[in-house]
């Protein structure tokens, strides 16, 4: 492989989630890695995640089963051939990193304990330390890549250099503001979504849809923003959040009930609890709009604290008694379908970036993320990825590491918003549902503000802080501008002034797909 001898490749990943360390772990025997991260490396949605990870890995389970679930939570919208290849490797890629000594929970017997979540047929999804599986996963590939990869915490990519369409390295800022432009033959994105552009979210509040932005100005082609998922129940209480309550406690028998103790999904879906995140999400929203407060009643499920123990203290944290068998829940921001457009070995339109996990859009979830293929989706295409990397036959590059000036003098710039009204616009207007009018409001108060910049005046004219905020309003415009090009109500994309379209009509509406990607659904270049 060109990565072996001594001149070996170089390769940045942004971001240091699952599908980050997946890529790396991959890569670091054979090229020099390094990972930037704008916070602390354990800030990312991989280590919140407490589901699990839904594989076809059971004998009565198989991966088909495991596709048509998939198809059918994404309305029919997904890429057929990316989804194929996601279910039928993942098994495979899970198998090899139990083999590496990644323990998932096991019964008396040994056999694997696997959970049931909405939208899947079978019981599928592993988890680890009961509802902490993303916590297990990444303290696992940490191990895996401790000595073999170069970490540099708290630096803030604030670009991409990009010279004819082809990325060659980023340009950074650390916490003493001092620009550094690193250069590399490979260029990964592996940021994440876009949650934290919410009031109420599941994610790090690190992760709002920098490397969306950056892309986007990049020149890269980015698709499906308007599909941002609501996960139905984020424990919330006296107007504060207090972090997710996995699905995998549906998926044990707990169901949503309003506070006059009426089943708020007796009559919403056939699965009943047990329907698709953008089915729930909505039926719970409407209950709230009517001035209800929603419960999950626990009341059914023994041991509840043993068999979750990370809800237990999110509740203790909020003074909840988990004995009183209900638990105060809300939607909130949790995944993004939508990202910088790639192939199934995680290229984008622009040479030598790449993009991976949920800043990526592969089309594998369509219009809604069936749930636990998250961190599936990480571990697959991060190591197409890295095959990939290992076998293109690139000219090595001299690595350049330049430190710009430690003190910058910066042109003044218009006022910016701060990140709470950006989260307000947002919650309101672009939230789970959304309407012509509100849509429009929401994309005249970002395009107020200067932010549509060309990359070298961004970077000599702003600020990092500002920078960020830049980042910020370009990901909000592109989700805002997307949800108003896609005129129907579909999945995670709910629009009032729309109807939905029944899951035997988008069998048959797949073509759409097709069409308006090849229309002007892929917005590139700057102020587009």
């Amino acid at each position: 492989m060109r990565c072996n001898g001594i001149n070996k490749k170089k390769v940045i990943i942004i971001g240091s989630g699952l599908a980050a360390l997946t890529v790396a772990e991959r890569l670091c025997q054979h090229c020099h890695v390094i990972i930037l991260t704008k916070s602390n490396k354990d800030h990312s949605n991989s280590i919140k995640a407490q589901g699990g990870i839904a594989a076809s890995v059971s004998q009565t389970d198989h991966w088909k089963i495991h596709y048509q679930d998939t198809m059918m939570a994404g309305c029919f919208y997904n890429n057929q051939m990316a989804v194929n290849v996601l279910v039928e490797k993942g098994p495979l890629y899970i198998n090899k990193l139990m083999e590496q000594g990644l323990e998932f929970d096991r019964d008396r017997n040994g056999d694997l304990l696997l959970g049931k979540e909405g939208a899947h047929q079978k019981r599928r999804i592993l988890h680890a330390g009961g509802d902490a599986t993303g916590k297990v996963v990444m303290n696992f590939m940490k191990k895996q890549i401790d000595g073999k990869v170069t970490i540099i915490e708290h630096e803030v990519v604030l670009d991409l250099v990009i010279e004819n369409n082809t990325c060659i390295g980023v340009i950074t800022s650390n916490s003493h503001e001092q620009l550094t432009t690193y250069y590399a033959d490979h260029i990964v994105l592996a940021t994440g979504g876009c949650g934290g552009l919410y009031q109420v979210t599941s994610n790090d509040p690190s992760v709002v849809g920098d490397g969306l932005a950056m892309a986007y100005r990049a020149g890269a082609s980015l698709s499906d923003l308007e599909f941002i998922q609501f996960h139905p129940t984020m424990l919330y209480l006296n107007n504060r959040n207090y972090g997710l309550v996995s699905e995998a406690v549906r998926g044990e028998g707990a169901i949503l009930v309003n506070d006059v103790g009426k089943l708020v999904m007796k009559d919403t879906h056939p699965l009943k609890d047990l329907a698709p995140r953008d089915v729930v999400a909505r039926a719970i929203q409407t209950e709230m709009t009517n001035g209800k407060t929603v419960f999950l009643d626990i009341s059914m499920i023994e041991n509840f604290s043993m068999k979750f123990p990370t809800i237990s203290s999110l509740c203790e944290q909020a003074n909840i008694d988990v004995d009183t068998g209900l638990i105060p829940v809300a939607p909130g921001a949790h995944f993004l379908m939508g990202g910088v457009v790639t192939n199934q070995v995680g290229e984008t339109t622009v040479d030598g970036l790449y993009a991976i996990g949920e800043v990526a859009c592969t089309g594998v979830h369509g219009a809604n993320r069936l749930a636990s293929n998250s961190l599936l989706e990480g571990i697959v295409f991060s190591n197409l990825l890295a095959d990939q990397i290992l076998l293109t036959p690139t000219d090595v590059s001299v690595y350049r590491k330049t430190n710009a000036m430690d003190k910058k003098t910066y042109t003044p710039v218009g006022p910016l918003p701060n990140l709470a009204e950006i989260q307000e616009v947002m919650q309101i207007h672009v939230g789970i549902e959304r309407t012509k009018q509100g849509l429009l409001d929401a994309k005249s108060w970002i395009e107020q503000y200067d932010f549509r910049s060309y990359r070298d005046a961004l970077i000599n004219n702003y600020t990092p802080i500002q920078i960020r905020t830049v980042n910020m309003l370009t990901t909000c415009w592109l989700i805002i501008t997307s949800a108003l090009k896609r005129t129907e109500s579909r999945g995670a994309h709910y629009r009032n002034d729309y109807p939905l379209i029944n899951d035997h009509e988008w069998r048959n509406k797949q073509i759409i797909r097709k069409r308006l990607e090849t229309e002007p659904r892929k917005m590139t270049g700057v102020g587009q």
